[in-house]
């Protein structure tokens, strides 16, 4: 049999040409999630990829929020940046500034056609996301707060009320001496400590962290959380650290195992804890709002975002923005949205995610899952919408430095506020003289 080669090539030429007119452009998510949370951000990009046949994302893990930073920003001057990049809250002033290096995210909806409504999301979580412009610059996607949880097992055998969580900070170093008294050798950790003991504490007693409203207005900003307020707040944890009240077990988040594992009673970290607890705790617990001081006018307010959003880097296809847009859409679904905050505990995005979840009867059988949003969703102010600042974390590892010299004794609230508040000063400065 005589081979037709010039047939064979037409043939050949013809399934390049339909191969090529389907050819399904790539999206590369770079992350930062771990465990659970990563087999849930490869089960979101999975089913974006199954929903259409145009676009593939592929959700790359790229080590912790530091470190994927750190390789995008190489990756982005060597020309092969990721076309996504997830990055946690305290890094937004440094993608804001980072001229040329991020499309915004409404610039990348608007120029592939996609209805874009910054108004139908959770005003507190949007707004930290926008330039004073008013534009919106990354998409929210794992947004968190701090709430406070506490083991009603362990309450009740102290004999304090298991349905009544501690809303002041007397009423937990009160609830603290009980449990000690019963024998309980860790009463009350924290997760996050700048996070929760001085960020978060700021917008819920509406005073400033930094000036310029907490960096917000521009880089020209310092730091004010050497206040008399501060202070007291963090001289009482010292106290109650003497007195075994208060137990510093980390920066981080590793003092969310003290608690599921039920060796502390009482626990403030992010709410997007709640899904490790449920799963670890064998006890029964609850989830309350941040504690306060009743004494100061305007507390409580409103609790700040922690977590991350997603941000479109620069110098990409068209084609590849337009599967960027289709899948940031994708992600703002209200189903999509509803089902992400019901496992992970972090914040539903959407008004309509937190209508869809709240009809569905979520909140009523999971008591306590709603804390996070009522924290977040009351009208904001300037104090309180966030925190904004260059080389952010650089300055949140100077106030660890200086409070785990509070809890061992070495300064005072007030010397390591103050040399807390001097030394982050510098890393602003620093950061505004780069900037300008």
């Amino acid at each position: 049999m005589q081979i037709n080669w010039k047939s064979l090539a037409a043939a050949g030429l013809l399934a390049g040409v339909a191969a090529s007119a389907h050819a399904v452009t790539e999206i590369t998510w770079w992350h930062s999630m771990t465990g659970a949370l990563n087999d849930r951000v490869a089960g979101l990009a999975g089913q974006f990829n199954k929903s259409q046949s145009e676009y593939k994302v592929n959700a790359v893990f790229k080590g912790s929020y530091d470190e994927a930073l750190a390789a995008a920003i190489a990756a982005y001057r060597a020309g092969n940046a990721p076309n996504i990049l997830q990055v946690f809250e305290v890094g937004t002033a440094t993608m804001m500034y980072s001229k040329g290096a991020i499309k915004p995210v409404s610039e990348v909806m608007k120029s592939a056609g996609e209805k874009f409504d910054p108004s139908d999301y959770v005003p507190a979580v949007a707004g930290y996301y926008t330039s004073p412009k008013g534009e919106m610059m990354s998409l929210p996607f794992n947004s968190s707060t701090t709430v406070f949880y506490y083991n009603k097992d362990m309450f009740a055998k102290a004999g304090l009320d298991p349905e009544a969580a501690p809303k002041t900070w007397p009423e937990v170093v009160a609830a603290a001496a009980k449990l000690k008294a019963n024998g309980e050798k860790c009463a009350y950790t924290t997760g996050w400590q700048s996070w929760v003991q001085l960020e978060s504490f700021s917008a819920w007693h509406n005073v400033e962290f930094a000036s310029n409203n907490n960096g917000f207005g521009g880089t020209n900003t310092r730091l004010k959380f050497n206040s008399p307020l501060h202070v007291r707040h963090i001289e009482n944890l010292a106290n109650w650290a003497k007195q075994g009240y208060f137990t510093y077990a980390g920066r981080k988040n590793e003092p969310e195992a003290k608690f599921y594992s039920g060796e502390c009673g009482m626990l403030t970290s992010s709410s997007a804890a709640y899904a490790s607890i449920a799963k670890n705790a064998k006890f029964k617990f609850a989830v309350s709002t941040l504690p306060y001081y009743s004494d100061v006018v305007g507390a409580p307010q409103n609790t700040i975002i922690g977590g991350a959003s997603l941000w479109a880097m620069n110098g990409k296809t068209a084609e590849e923005y337009k599967g960027v847009a289709k899948f940031f859409k994708f992600l703002s679904q209200p189903e999509v949205q509803a089902k992400w905050h019901q496992e992970t505990g972090y914040l539903p995005i959407t008004k309509a995610a937190y209508e869809l979840t709240r009809k569905s009867g979520f909140y009523k059988t999971q008591p306590g899952t709603d804390v996070s949003v009522q924290q977040m969703i009351v009208k904001t102010t300037a104090k309180s919408r966030g925190i904004r600042l260059g080389n952010f974390p650089q300055i949140r590892n100077v106030i660890d430095e200086e409070l785990e010299n509070v809890w061992t004794g070495k300064k005072s609230a007030k010397e390591a506020l103050d040399n807390a508040v001097k030394r982050g000063d510098e890393l602003l400065v620093r950061f505004e003289k780069a900037n300008k």
